[in-house]
């Protein structure tokens, strides 16, 4: 009996009670709120044409219902009146006219090339580390510090240092500064010319940047040199601006291109490591030698109109952010000498916060250019409540995910990717070009953002109508961001920086560390 009686309480318990069958589920748990928003989101969005729907509907009715004769009287009072269809006629050419010369000209994006260095120039970690000991420039606290950053840095063991710093001891020499800025503007050019078929003297605009090698001649000069590029090109070389540079590049290319009638510009984005490698024991100026690589990208931009049936993306917005005016922004990154006359670039421990104010900034301005208007309803409505309740409503963050469909965030280093991953709120996937740019090419500075482009060119996951959001952090303090959105289906350009290794990514980082295939799986 008491096994019978304990089965039978079993199978109470098990089975659900008619109040329980009759109620209703709890909606909040089983419905995804995320369609709620995608539903609220899509009726925003189209506002405006459902309100417009039932308008059309009555002016087709009233126009149904009207007189054929009523309709004829006023085709013989127009004849009437020559001199006002005349005035008329005249406004509407003479407005059509000025719209079409005064609207911006579209910047297109025909092709752009990432450099791959050569295999020799590799730096795994136990490499770097002999060479760090061998060299004996730093001491013993100095070269654990540089391990435990490169071990947590997101880094993996194929980036790249330039040729200089393979000897022993490195040749931190002018000449093989120079060496290395030809080897990758020349190879990322070499590659972009060979792709497109534009020929050198094609080109009427060269941008060129590169923050802590200004030699003289200018590196845009090497370039007009080395290509012999037209004589009354017009040449720029933007020195000391940073990691964000790139974008700004662009931007003046895009101001340029407004003023030149069917011209190409070409932007070259890099950096120059063998003269700036620090060779002291300060650990604030240590952290460059443990992130920057090798690296360089140059983008070929158009304003021809036949440019954009052969255009990989068009240029949308371009918004940039500087917080040089407070001086804590301007000193967070500063390059200086230690107190044992070594020269470095030292980082400052409020970096990561005075980013973040920059970065706000600039999102803010860029929002209303790219946000659906329910988001942007969202955000101000999330703002009037703060002001009215003193601040105790959560700041809404708008969902960046509606607006754009790809993410290059600098690959600047791991701090700055998990911080934008989690104050935007995006998800893995939106970070994973630039998490695996960092571990396979490092920090290569203003260029990052390309070899990001190329590595979702590389996954086939640009479509026709995508949009790509690039935003970099730079010295100054600047926050800069572009937007392209594309042209056709994306695929990989012959040269592709990922072309032989894409197979192997992404591959699984955590704390730091990339994780075995066993783990992976």
């Amino acid at each position: 009996m008491a096994n019978g009686g304990g089965d039978q309480a079993a199978a109470a318990a098990a089975a659900p009670s008619r109040r329980e069958i009759r109620r209703l589920p709890d909606f909040l748990q089983s419905v995804n709120l995320k369609y709620v928003k995608l539903g609220y989101h899509h009726l925003i969005t189209h506002l405006l044409a459902l309100l417009l729907i039932p308008l059309m509907v009555v002016i087709l009715l009233e126009a149904a219902r009207t007189d054929p004769d009523d309709l004829r009287q006023l085709w013989l009072h127009l004849q009437y009146n020559l001199v006002s269809v005349l005035v008329c006629s005249a406004f509407l050419v003479f407005g059509t006219t000025l719209y079409i010369m005064t609207r911006p000209r579209p910047v297109y994006l025909v092709d752009y090339a990432c450099y791959r260095p050569p295999a020799k120039l590799e730096a795994p970690f136990e490499r770097f580390m002999k060479h760090s000991t061998l060299c004996g420039e730093f001491n013993e606290s100095a070269l654990q510090f540089q391990r435990r950053i490169l071990e947590r840095s997101g880094l993996g063991q194929e980036t790249y240092l330039p040729d200089a710093l393979h000897y022993l001891p490195p040749r931190p020499s002018m000449a093989y500064a120079r060496e290395e800025a030809e080897e990758v503007m020349f190879g990322a050019l070499d590659n972009l010319f060979k792709n497109t078929g534009v020929k050198p003297k094609d080109v009427g605009i060269l941008v060129v940047n590169c923050s802590l090698f200004n030699p003289t001649p200018s590196l845009s000069a090497m370039i007009v040199n080395r290509y012999k590029l037209r004589g009354n090109i017009k040449s720029f070389n933007l020195g000391g601006m940073g990691c964000s540079a790139g974008v700004l590049s662009v931007d003046l290319a895009r101001d340029l291109l407004q003023v030149h009638r069917a011209t190409y510009a070409v932007v070259v984005s890099t950096e120059n490591i063998t003269q700036n490698w620090y060779f002291g024991n300060r650990k604030s100026m240590l952290i460059p030698n443990c992130l920057f690589r090798v690296g360089a990208a140059a983008v070929l931009l158009s304003n021809r109109s036949a440019d954009r049936r052969r255009g990989k993306y068009k240029l949308v917005h371009v918004v940039r952010t500087h917080r040089g005016a407070d001086d804590k922004a301007f000193r967070c990154v500063y390059q200086e000498q230690d107190e044992n006359g070594k020269v470095g670039v030292s980082l400052s421990k409020d970096l990561m916060a005075i980013a973040g104010e920059a970065l706000k900034i600039n999102i803010t301005t860029l929002g209303p250019l790219v946000l659906p208007i329910s988001e942007q309803l969202l955000f101000f409505a999330t703002l009037v409540a703060k002001k009215l309740f003193n601040g105790k409503v959560k700041p809404y963050i708008p969902d960046f995910n509606l607006a754009f469909d790809h993410f290059c965030i600098h690959a600047g280093g791991r701090a700055v990717i998990d911080e934008l991953e989690k104050n935007l709120q995006l998800r893995p996937e939106h970070v994973e070009a630039s998490r695996m740019t960092l571990h396979r090419f490092g920090n290569t500075s203003s260029s990052s953002i390309w070899y990001e482009l190329s590595y979702t060119e590389a996954k086939g996951r640009i479509r026709k109508g995508h949009r790509i959001w690039q935003i970099a952090f730079g010295s100054g303090f600047k926050c800069n961001s572009s937007v392209w959105q594309a042209l056709r289906n994306v695929n990989p350009s012959p040269g592709n920086p990922w072309e032989d290794c894409i197979h192997r990514y992404p591959v699984e980082i955590v704390d730091g560390f990339p994780q075995p295939p066993e783990k992976q799986q």
